[in-house]
């Protein structure tokens, strides 16, 4: 097993949203391949965003991949070789800013190859709903070319995420089981509400489905509201004694429809609810969309602080 188990008897902390801060930086993701766009034309940009969380005290890197996909940049113009030489890049990006950051501290950080789900390649929300149809070797037809990508550079765990269908999700697993049977992964839903997948699975069905998994080393939830996370951490630390992982959106909300992001309960921090998700049973902690490498420091002083003890 890799070294990142060893590390998960307190909590770790992972990074915050790619898109946020790579347009704080000036880049432009307001197109169908989102962040992916970036890995083309401002690369350097990607890295200095990976820098930017780890010197906010983020210990695990997700690289720009979850919309990176062959068909998704092959739509955009690409050809079949370019679109795999930017899922690589990707990777190289996300490892080079770690390599730096241990040669300047000491310290050695992980780096999780990301595979978003079918739908954030449909590019119309539907990650969001699960609202799409696979059969399981369709699935894997679709993530293996990444996969594969991903396993040639590669990281230090696959992060299965943003998931809103269980059977994907388990046909992701058997094609990492295939692929690489000796890597670590983490399994993280998306949320129809705080006890349901978007496909109608119950949470606790689906976290104990994958946590049967032996090379499943997490499991949790991302890219939901705030408010959601404690109930569904609780739901999934009742069922599994694996360490239970979730990065949610800041207090905005999405609208799918627009493509832009409102904040109808205020502008509140991932900080301000990290004790009751801590008391909840979380171990490991990071931002989804909206979240900032600031976020993501403001998290890190908490648990610095020794608070998350008391």
């Amino acid at each position: 097993m890799t070294k990142i188990t060893a590390e998960l008897t307190k909590p770790l902390l992972i990074d915050g949203a790619m898109s946020t801060a790579l347009e704080q930086l000036g880049a432009d993701t307001n197109n169908s391949l989102w962040t992916a766009s970036v890995l083309a034309n401002q690369p350097a940009l990607v890295k200095k965003v990976h820098q930017e969380y780890f010197k906010a005290g983020a210990r695990l890197a997700i690289t720009d991949t979850y919309q990176a996909n062959v068909p998704a940049f092959i739509r955009n113009g690409y050809s079949k070789q370019e679109a795999h030489s930017l899922i690589q890049r990707a990777v190289a990006l996300a490892k080079e800013a770690r390599d730096e950051y241990q040669q300047e501290t000491g310290i050695y950080n992980y780096v999780a190859g990301a595979l978003g789900p079918y739908g954030a390649y449909l590019a119309n929300g539907s990650e969001y709903t699960g609202d799409y149809h696979l059969s399981a070797i369709e699935y894997q037809q679709f993530h293996r070319p990444r996969l594969t990508d991903i396993l040639t550079v590669g990281v230090d765990v696959i992060a299965i995420e943003t998931q809103p269908r269980l059977d994907e999700v388990l046909a992701e697993l058997d094609l990492v089981k295939e692929l690489a049977p000796y890597i670590l992964c983490y399994v993280s839903f998306s949320l129809k509400d705080s006890t349901h997948l978007p496909d109608g699975t119950p949470l606790a069905v689906a976290a104990r489905t994958v946590a049967k998994y032996p090379n499943v080393f997490a499991v949790g939830v991302n890219c939901i509201p705030l408010e959601e996370v404690t109930a569904a951490i609780e739901t999934v630390h009742q069922v599994t004694d694996k360490p239970v992982i979730a990065y949610p959106n800041s207090s905005a909300t999405y609208d799918p429809t627009t493509k832009t992001w409102s904040y109808p309960h205020g502008r509140r921090g991932l900080v301000d609810y990290l004790p009751q998700w801590l008391a909840a049973g979380l171990t490991i902690i990071g931002g989804c969309c909206t979240t900032t490498p600031q976020g993501i420091a403001a998290l890190h002083e908490y648990l610095k602080g020794g608070a998350h003890h008391d």
